[in-house]
């Protein structure tokens, strides 16, 4: 989240505790709710982007390219196209369709790459996604299938606590009390909104729930505030669906809805300011060994006990960090029998377990930066419940290997790079890994192996994963210390190995279109 969407967000949670204080309808003379079109009847419209959004829904993937190129070269920029991408999504899909919520959850990492790239090349990755977007509009049906429509806000019972209401109405898999009682909290600020929704949100562990909702929440930054209602009600309908199927196979819930409210109470969170006390290299890498290899409740244990001590959160949150990426550099890669598709033997993208965790990790993050306490210390505690419990697979050495390691002699940062091609472009994804790491030895400047990886992450497809992985590196590079921040490198390194040989539809297409 950038600083000023940051601010945005926390002048949000103001804003809502000042509308609880003085009343709805009040709040409104004061300007203070937002405007938005909660009860207009028939089909959502977007104002200004309802014409290129339309234009998404409606036209072919192969045609729609060189539509949104001539409407590139007339001025229409990539903010204006991601953001009319993320509107066809959700309208379409709702959050409820896999490969849609996957290609909507690609799109704002897509516009972050697009600004590291030289201006010739930066429309390749947004356009990929785009071209992904229409394909799977196309295959549901386009526009006589949309999932979601105008809905009535609902009168909020008097008294009680919104995330509280919205996780018992969505435990009930109640689709209209949920989405009426939401669209009456988004008639407030949409940050006190998204604070209730992460009730939900935290209710269970599962990848797609938690990066959905930080990307639905990050892409209001990009669409605008006056379509923050339809962004994160996809994160609501997801949680719904899941909640419907769980009672419908009549399947157990997890075990975190009962062991956050014990964490809470055991440690007494809910009375504690959140800390400040910065951690020392030794002890986030003590946390991040237990978190990677600990039971589950074992690790939200951990993490609710270094809260209650005073653990600044940016601390502990790299701890959940530098665990995922441990499951990334410890895995094995695919058995020959889970061979499926591009995910060949020893492979590991897509939907690997390091990868999914790093994701699911970075999400936790940013949601935590970016709320109230009560959430900050969820996220934190829900994030290594999420993460824990899942390296039973896992090598007991780290890749890459003291042999790997050795067979790279050269200690020249520019042969380095030439080698990491080398080995990406023959999938040799534990050379690519050790390359990456003698390169951090080497002192080589980190933007131009980013650089480098960027390439691939534009180029291949990665099983739908290709952008959200490179986001969640280059964002957490960004933020951990020097000793532990080139293992996210390494890692991408290998996955982008593991991913190299599948180009990702429309990106040949969008190359030709713009000449590069």
């Amino acid at each position: 989240m950038s600083l000023r969407s940051r601010r945005e967000f926390l002048a949000d949670v103001g804003r809502g505790m000042l509308v609880a204080s003085v009343g709805s309808a009040l709040a409104t003379d004061m300007g203070l709710s937002s405007a938005q079109a909660f009860d207009a009847p028939g089909r959502l419209n977007f104002g200004a982007l309802e014409s290129l959004v339309s234009l998404m829904q409606d036209t072919d993937p192969e045609k729609l390219l060189p539509q949104l190129a001539e409407r590139y070269r007339g001025g229409t920029d990539l903010r204006t196209l991601v953001a009319a991408g993320a509107l066809a999504n959700a309208r379409s899909f709702g959050g409820e369709d896999y490969i849609g919520f996957h290609t909507f959850m690609a799109l704002a990492p897509a516009f972050e790459m697009a600004r590291e790239l030289p201006e010739s090349l930066r429309p390749l990755p947004v356009f990929k996604v785009l071209y992904r977007n229409a394909a799977r509009i196309q295959a549901v049906g386009g526009v006589k299938s949309e999932v979601l429509h105008p809905v009535e806000a609902a009168a909020l019972p008097a008294n009680r606590q919104g995330g509280e209401l919205l996780q018992e109405l969505t435990r009930k898999g109640d689709t209209q009390a949920a989405e009426g009682a939401f669209a009456a909290m988004m008639k407030g600020p949409a940050g006190e909104a998204y604070q209730h929704l992460q009730y939900e949100v935290q209710d269970e562990v599962d990848v797609h729930r938690v990066v959905l909702s930080w990307r639905a929440w990050s892409m209001r930054d990009v669409a605008g505030e006056d379509y923050a209602h339809t962004l994160l009600r996809q994160s609501l309908r997801y949680c719904l669906k899941i909640e419907q199927s769980y009672i419908g196979k009549n399947q157990p819930t997890s075990a975190i809805r009962q062991l956050l409210p014990q964490l809470f109470d055991q440690y007494k969170l809910l009375s504690k300011p959140i800390g400040k006390r910065e951690a020392e290299d030794a002890w986030i890498d003590d946390l991040s060994k237990i978190v990677y290899s600990a039971t589950r409740e074992r690790a939200a244990d951990a993490v609710a006990a270094a809260l209650a001590e005073g653990f600044s959160p940016e601390s502990i949150g790299e701890a959940l960090s530098l665990a995922a990426n441990r499951l990334v550099l410890h895995d094995p890669g695919r058995r020959p029998d889970q061979v499926q598709g591009d995910k060949i033997t020893g492979s590991c993208h897509g939907d690997s377990v390091g990868v999914h965790a790093s994701d699911s990790a970075n999400a936790w993050r940013n949601i935590a930066r970016a709320s109230n306490p009560r959430n900050v210390a969820a996220s934190l505690i829900v994030g290594a419940f999420h993460t824990a419990g899942q390296a039973g697979r896992s090598n007991p050495e780290p890749y890459p290997l003291p042999e790997q390691l050795a067979e790279i002699t050269t200690t020249s940062p520019e042969v380095l790079l030439s080698e990491l091609d080398r080995a990406i472009r023959a999938r040799e994804q534990f050379r690519a890994c050790a390359i990456a790491t003698r390169y951090a030895e080497s002192g080589g400047s980190p933007r131009l192996i980013f650089d480098r990886l960027l390439r691939y992450a534009t180029s291949e497809d990665g099983a739908l994963h290709a952008e959200k992985y490179y986001r969640t590196v280059s964002e957490e590079f960004s933020v951990m210390r020097p000793a532990f921040r080139w293992r996210q490198i390494a890692a991408l390194a290998r996955v982008s190995a593991s991913e190299y040989g599948t180009p990702a539809p429309g990106y040949t297409q969008a190359k030709e279109l713009f000449k590069v």
